[in-house]
Order: structure tokens, then sequence, then C-alpha cells
């Protein structure tokens, strides 16, 4: 990124606030950039561990396959999933606040003993699958968000901050020089001016 400047003393003071403004908003970017990789690896984790959950769940009913064929899929279905947000590191992330289930009630006599059963596993099953599906979701949220900052920390580390200390260099030099050449042409006319004056008393 080539950064704009002009060789006085107006650019240099502009380019001296930017510089500043950068060296000090950077190590915020960076504990930013650490909190959004430590939530990340919770998330992920969190995520993780959901899953195994799930498949033991699935796992353990395994023996109940058959079993489903007779199950009334019209007894329960999630009506709502409920979710509020909360904010991590500047992050809107969702949470689960609830499931509504919509049950339909059947009778206890003509129905299979184990439909209580069936029920409660359906809702165990769905709470760890929704519960997953949002702890993915939260995990997507968050690296996107680290990978902009850790963009943006490059961004000030290895682009803009040497860019504009460069220019600041630079305007600096060109003004040393400047000065140096004004006091070079200064002596230059007043040892003219010795000469011219010495050369006059003599005639």
């Amino acid at each position: 990124m080539a950064i704009k400047f002009q060789y006085n003393k107006t650019s240099l003071g502009e380019l001296g606030k930017q510089l500043k403004m950068r060296q000090k908003a950077l190590p915020t970017i960076k504990s930013k950039e650490s909190a959004l990789r430590t939530e990340v690896k919770r998330a992920k984790d969190s995520a993780q561990a959901l899953r195994r959950e799930l498949d033991s769940v699935l796992a353990e009913y395994d023996y109940m396959v058959r079993l489903w064929g007779e199950f009334d899929c019209t007894l329960i279905r999630i009506e709502d999933v409920e979710l509020t947000t909360q904010k991590i590191a500047g992050v809107r992330t969702p949470v689960l606040k609830d499931i509504v289930y919509d049950e339909k009630p059947y009778d206890l006599f003509s129905s299979p003993v184990w439909y209580a059963d069936g029920v409660a596993i359906l809702k165990r099953l769905s709470r760890l699958g929704i519960e997953f599906e949002v702890y993915n979701r939260k995990t997507e949220l968050l690296d996107f968000a680290r990978r902009k900052t850790t963009q943006k920390v490059n961004l000030y580390e290895k682009v803009q901050i040497p860019g504009y200390e460069d220019a600041i260099r630079k305007i600096k030099r060109f003004m040393e020089d400047e000065e140096n050449l004004s006091k070079s042409a200064q002596k230059i006319v007043k040892t003219r001016q010795q000469q011219q004056a010495v050369e006059g008393s003599d005639k």
C-alpha cells in the first residue's frame, strides 16, 4: 500500500498522527484477536462434544430402530426454536434459549407403552442436534471475525506502520537536506559578499 504524502511539515504532522493512532490501536486489536482465537476453540470444542454426545445417544437407542416404524410421527414436532444473542469480543453470537414442541395427546391404553419414552428420546436428540447447529454457527461467526481481525493486525503491523515510518523518514531526510542546502547557499552568498567587500576596499 503506497502512502501518499508531500515533502512538508503539514504532511509530516498528519503522517505522525496516523502512525500514533495505529501504534496505539495495535495492542487492542491483537488482544481482540487472541480472545477470538480462544472463543473459536471453545465453540469448536463444544460443537464437537455435542456431536459426540449425539452419536453416543443415537448408538444407545440403536436397538429401537425396528420399533420406530410403529411410532406415530405426528405426536411431536418442533414448533419454534428460541434464540438469544450473546456478544463475545464484540461479535453477536447465537445462544439457544428454548425449543418449543407441539405435542399431540395420545391414548395411553391403546398406544404402545414405549411411546412416552419415544417422545422423550426425540426431544433429547432434537435438542442435541439443534445445540450442535447453534455452536457450529457460533464457531463460523467467531472464526470469520477472527480472520478479519488477523487481517487488520497484519495490515497495521506489516504494511501501514512500516509504510508511515518510512514516509516520515523520507520527509525528515528531505527537510534536513533542504535545510543543509539552504545553509550552504547562505554561506556561499556570505562568502561572496565578503569577497566583494574586500575587493571593493582594495580598489
